[in-house]
């Protein structure tokens, strides 16, 4: 099987490293975790990290909505607007969110699955960055 094979594959912990890379050569880092919770038919993502700005270290929180129907998934923001589309069963896929001025493209990544990825490059008057996120199972420690 390639890739995601279903939205409940998901569910659980993800540890997430994320780097945003902008067009001045500045480069911030955030490190969390990601918490995908079932709500009835959807899954609730939920992401908590520590994100680095220079000399700066600050709370981020970040909430979507994950639902599947016809083999796709689709995201939504947490007030249930329209995000985008993820086909199932791929190891790559491509897509875009337009909201003007600005233009998001992302490249998700599912071919090292449980280990995935996506590739956010944005666009617009006051934006011009590459945000990478990278998400794998997150690891508990077996303390004795």
């Amino acid at each position: 099987m390639v890739g995601l094979s279903a939205l409940w594959a998901l569910e659980g912990r993800w540890t997430l490293l994320r780097d945003i890379a902008h067009a001045d050569g500045s480069v911030n880092h955030l490190t969390g975790e990601v918490h995908f919770q079932r709500s009835g038919a959807r899954l609730i993502q939920d992401e908590t990290g520590t994100l680095v700005l220079g000399d700066r270290s600050l709370k981020a929180t970040r909430r979507y909505i994950w639902t599947e129907i016809n083999g796709r998934l689709d995201v939504f923001f947490d007030d249930m607007r329209p995000f985008h589309s993820v086909p199932l069963k791929v190891a790559t896929y491509q897509t875009v969110h337009q909201c003007d001025p600005d233009h998001y493209q992302v490249a998700y990544d599912f071919s090292q699955w449980p280990n995935w990825s996506a590739r956010w490059q944005v666009e617009g008057p006051r934006k011009d960055y590459v945000m990478t996120s990278h998400f794998a199972p997150h690891q508990r420690s077996l303390a004795p």
